[in-house]
């Protein structure tokens, strides 16, 4: 049972992608089998009266002349052609062709394509007009019952006719209820699909957003400090009055620079190919707070006096927090080496409470803050990040001059938080 289900299924679907290319052809294809089963035996032997029937039928019924039966015939069967096109229209033609037979008392066995009629226009018509329809067919077969009640009773042959019209309509509307089905499911499969594919869209923005603000400060800070360091020590070198401190400005630019390269590899690892093995290097963890007194040290070398405190328990927070504690002290590290220029002193301060993490960064370099905008991308960044965590940033001139970046975190994530 299994397999002859399965070939039916799948003759069934040929069926109809042989439709979608040809939807003519099966109009074409029901009208020649109708005429070939129920039209050309009529012509062959004279109609429903002399088809072998007994006496009785031979008088309640008339026997069409051939060219008439012909056309009565034409007139009932050609109007499917435009059963799916004009459901409505065709129905009508063949009602309007099944009762002049039937006035003139005649009996064929073509009066089939009526039921096939309604079928089409339960499945392909307005279900408004269905209604209209189903009088006007109870209307035509009441005559077909009094012309035959010489035969059969009138109950008999009403409830012979309107089973079969029920049958045909109940048919045509199941047809058309699963069919709505099946398409309401494709319509939401589709749907489905879309908001995955969106959702992969905003997945991938998203992350395209976090390496971007993760090359910024990387690229961003190392910049900065090796363009401090190669200036300190261009000018010791060609003042010859440091050679010393020339080399160790060289030796802290390849550190920053190996420093850098390892982050920028770990951020791009993510953009690799999933099947590559990634090396050793870009498997090493995100920075966190442990790190900043590796930044100080750096920032310190490129010529800043970096102070820097922390109360509470900074250890306790997790590995997100940490990262954009670190990254947002990273930038304004940056911030004030691009700005303030070396001799700079810088407090950093860094305060761990219940629900909160507070950041104050506050630099003693240019009286007004002059050169800086408070709107840049990275002030950007940073707001981003803080924002994560439900938080803010805060930046402007300090009172008494230099500078202040000041952010708040708290301690439950927003979804999408590192």
């Amino acid at each position: 049972m299994g397999p002859l289900v399965a070939r039916l299924g799948r003759a069934g679907r040929r069926l109809r992608h042989a439709d979608r290319a040809r939807p003519w052809a099966l109009d074409t294809a029901v009208v020649a089998v109708i005429f070939l089963l129920f039209c050309l035996p009529d012509l062959l032997h004279g109609g429903v009266v002399d088809a072998g029937g007994p006496r009785r039928f031979r008088l309640a019924f008339t026997r069409l002349p051939l060219a008439a039966m012909l056309a009565v015939q034409t007139g009932l069967v050609l109007p499917l052609l435009w059963r799916r096109r004009r459901p409505a229209t065709a129905f009508g033609a063949v009602t309007a062709v099944f009762a002049l037979q039937w006035a003139l008392g005649a009996a064929l066995h073509a009066d089939v394509a009526l039921f096939v009629a309604l079928y089409s226009l339960a499945l392909h018509g307005r279900p408004r007009g269905l209604p209209r329809a189903c009088a006007v067919m109870a209307a035509v077969l009441a005559l077909v019952a009094v012309r035959v009640s010489a035969v059969v009773s009138v109950t008999d042959a009403l409830f012979f006719l309107l089973s079969t019209t029920i049958a045909a309509l109940a048919l045509g509307l199941v047809i058309r209820i699963r069919r709505a089905q099946l398409a309401a499911l494709r319509d939401r499969a589709a749907r489905l699909e879309t908001e995955r594919d969106q959702r992969s869209r905003l997945a991938a923005a998203s992350e395209r957003a976090r390496v971007a603000r993760e090359m910024h400060d990387i690229v961003g800070h190392h910049l900065s400090v090796v363009i401090t360091l190669a200036d300190a020590g261009a000018c010791a070198t060609a003042a010859a009055a440091d050679p010393g401190r020339g080399a160790e400005a060289l030796r802290l630019i390849g550190d920053t620079g190996r420093q850098a390269l390892g982050e920028l590899r770990r951020v791009l690892g993510v953009l690799r190919d999933a099947d590559a093995p990634p090396a050793g290097p870009e498997l090493s963890p995100q920075p966190g707070l442990a790190d900043l007194d590796a930044l100080c040290r750096g920032v310190r070398a490129a010529g800043l006096d970096v102070v820097y405190r922390s109360t509470g328990r900074v250890e306790s927070l997790e590995e997100g927090v940490q990262l954009t504690v670190y990254r947002i002290v990273q930038e304004a590290m940056t911030n004030t080496l691009k700005h303030a220029g070396t001799g700079t002193r810088v407090d950093l301060a860094i305060d761990v409470e219940d629900t909160r993490v507070g950041i104050r960064v506050r630099d003693t370099g240019d009286a007004a803050g002059e050169g800086r905008r408070p709107d840049g991308h990275g002030l950007s960044g940073m707001r981003e990040r803080a924002a994560l965590y439900g938080g803010h940033v805060s930046a402007g001139p300090a009172p008494g001059g230099g500078w202040t970046v000041a952010a708040t975190l708290h301690l439950t994530p927003r979804e999408g938080a590192p």
